[in-house]
C-alpha cells in the first residue's frame, strides 16, 4: 500500500476514526488497533514477509527480557549476540547474499577461473533495513543498560512496526518512541491539522516534484549514451531533486500521519540542499540513519577522540557502511566512499562543525559567501548522486565522462520548461520555510485564511493534475 494511492486514502481515515472515536478511551485498545493496522498495511505488500517481521519482533522482544534477567554476564552476552546474529543474518541473506556470490565469481574470473555462483534470487522484503535497525538499536540499548526491556509485547511490536514508518523510516529509537506508545494520547486538534498540512506537502513533493523529475531522469539515465553532456547534467539534476522530493516527501507523509495519532516521530530531513558544506548536508539528510550510525558505530569505534588515522578510518567506515546499507551494489559503496572524500578536508581542518545554524537565519537572502558554499556543495552532491542512480560503476563513469565533454556547452536536448518552473517555485517555498520543521508549517499562522486556503487549493489541484501512474518510493528498495 503506497501513501500516494486511493487505497491509503481509504485506509487512513478508517484507522483514524476507529482510533479516536471507537477505542479512544483505552490505551491498550489503541495500541492493539495500531498493531493490527500496521500488520495489515505491511501484508498488503506481501503477506508472506509479515511472518518474518513478526519473528524478528518476537526475537528482539524475548532476547531483551532474557538479557535483563541474566544473572551472569556471559548469558547476557549470549542473548545479545543471538539477536544481533539472527537479525543481521536475515538482512545478509535477503539483501546481500547474491551480491557477494556474484562478486566472488567475478573476482575469481579475473584470475582465470570460471565459477558459477549459486544465487538465491530472493525478493527483498520491503522495509527490512528499517525495522531491523529498530530492533538492533533496542537490543543494543538494553545491553548497554540505557533502557529497560519492554514487557508488553503489543507495545514493543507497535514500536517496531508502526505503519507510517514501517517501510522507509525514519529509523526510530526505543528511548524516543516507546514512551509515547506507552503514554495515554489525547486528541490535539492543532497537532492533527499540522499533520494534515505536512502530509499535503509530502504528497506535493512526491507526486509533483519527484515523479515529474523521475520521468526525465529515468529517460536520460537509461539512454545516457545517446545524449550530450549538457543533457546528462540536466538528468543528474533531475535525479537530485527526484530523490529528495521522493524520500523527504515520504518522511513528511510519515511524520504527518503519525501526528494524526498523537505521535511525534524523529525528524528525517532539514533542507539538505541549502547546506554550506558536506558535513552540514549529512546533518540534514536522512537524519535518523546518520545519527544511528553515529551512535551505534562511529562513537563505539572511537569517534573523533583518537588520532588523525583513527578519525580518518572511522569516517571512511561510517560512509562505506552507509553506502552498503542502501543496497547490494558497488555503486552505493563508491557513493559512500566519494562522500567520505568530500568530508575528509573538513575533518582534517576541524571545520566539520562550522555550520550548525540555519543558513541566513533571520534574513531574506544569503550572503555571497553562503551562496557560493551552497552552490558548491550542491554541485558535489549532484555528482555523487550519479553513482547512486547508475546501474553500475562503469555506467556511472561513462555518464560522468559524457558530462565532462565538449557537448557540456551545447543546448540540452531535453528542456521541460514547466518542470524547471516547478522546481524554482518549490525551492523558493523551501527557502522561505527553512526555519520550520517542514516548508509550509508557518503558512498556518502567517497567512490570513483566504490566502492560506487558496494556497492549499493550488497544492491539491497540482497533486491531482500531476498524479498519473503510481510510482514506488525510491527507498522502498532498501
Amino acid at each position: 500500500m503506497l501513501f500516494n494511492t486511493f487505497d491509503f486514502a481509504i485506509f487512513l481515515p478508517i484507522v483514524f476514526l476507529l482510533y479516536w472515536f471507537v477505542v479512544g478511551k483505552s490505551l491498550k485498545a489503541q495500541n492493539l488497533l495500531l498493531l493490527v493496522a500496521s500488520y495489515y498495511f505491511y501484508a498488503c505488500w506481501d503477506w508472506r514477509f509479515l511472518f518474518l517481521l513478526i519473528f524478528s519482533t518476537f526475537l528482539d522482544y524475548y532476547t531483551g527480557i532474557k538479557m535483563e534477567q541474566a544473572k551472569q554476564f556471559h548469558f547476557k552476552r549470549f542473548w545479545f549476540w543471538l539477536s544481533i546474529s539472527v537479525n543481521l543474518g536475515f538482512l545478509g541473506v535477503f539483501k546481500y547474499y547474491d551480491f557477494f556470490a556474484q562478486s566472488f565469481a567475478e573476482s575469481v574470473a579475473q584470475l582465470g577461473f570460471q565459477v558459477s555462483p549459486s544465487t538465491l534470487g530472493l525478493i527483498l522484503p520491503v522495509g527490512i533495513s528499517f525495522y531491523t535497525f529498530h530492533g538492533l538499536s533496542y537490543v543494543i540499548d538494553i545491553y548497554k543498560q540505557r533502557i529497560h526491556a519492554e514487557r508488553n509485547f503489543v507495545d514493543y511490536a507497535v514500536f517496531v512496526s508502526f505503519f507510517p514508518l514501517l517501510v522507509a523510516g525514519p529509523i526510530e529509537r526505543a528511548t524516543h518512541l516507546l514512551p509515547q506508545i506507552k503514554s495515554r494520547r489525547v486528541f490535539n486538534y492543532e497537532q492533527a491539522i499540522d499533520g494534515l498540512r505536512q502530509i499535503l506537502w509530502g504528497l506535493f513533493k512526491k507526486i509533483v516534484v519527484a515523479d515529474s523529475c523521475a520521468h526525465f531522469a529515468n529517460e536520460i539515465f537509461n539512454q545516457s549514451g545517446d545524449y550530450s553532456g549538457s543533457t546528462l547534467l540536466v538528468g543528474a539534476i533531475f535525479f537530485t531533486f527526484q530523490i529528495y522530493g521522493d524520500f523527504s516527501g515520504y518522511s513528511d507523509i510519515a511524520l504527518g500521519t503519525a501526528r494524526l495519532f498523537g505521535v511525534e516521530l524523529l525528524r528525517n530531513f532539514a533542507y539538505p540542499y541549502f547546506s554550506r558544506d558536506i558535513a552540514e548536508f549529512w546533518r540534514r539528510w536522512h537524519i535518523s540513519l546518520s545519527t544511528w550510525f553515529r551512535d551505534y558505530l562511529y562513537i563505539p569505534l572511537g569517534g573523533s577522540k583518537g588520532g588523525t588515522w583513527m578519525r580518518v578510518r572511522n569516517t571512511f567506515i561510517i560512509f562505506l557502511v552507509s553506502g552498503f546499507w542502501h543496497g547490494a551494489n558497488w555503486t552505493f559503496i563508491v557513493w559512500g566512499g566519494l562522500n567520505a572524500l568530500y568530508f575528509l578536508p573538513l575533518l582534517l581542518t576541524n571545520k566539520n562543525r562550522d555550520n550548525l545554524e540555519i543558513v541566513a537565519q533571520g534574513k531574506i537572502f544569503p550572503s555571497l559567501k553562503e551562496t557560493f558554499q551552497m552552490v558548491s556543495t550542491f554541485a558535489l552532491t549532484v555528482l555523487a548522486w550519479i553513482f547512486f542512480r547508475a546501474e553500475s560503476v562503469g555506467h556511472a563513469w561513462s555518464y560522468l565522462s559524457g558530462i565532462f565533454s565538449r557537448s557540456l556547452f551545447s543546448v540540452p536536448e531535453v528542456r521541460p520548461t514547466n518542470i524547471f518552473v516547478i522546481l524554482g517555485l518549490f525551492m523558493l517555498i523551501e527557502w522561505a520555510g527553512r526555519q520550520h520543521k517542514f516548508a509550509i508549517e508557518g503558512i498556518g499562522y502567517r497567512l490570513n485564511r483566504p490566502v492560506r486556503y487558496a494556497f492549499y487549493y493550488v497544492l491539491i489541484v497540482s497533486i491531482f493534475y500531476f498524479s498519473g501512474k503510481e510510482q514506488n518510493f525510491i527507498y522502498f528498495q532498501f
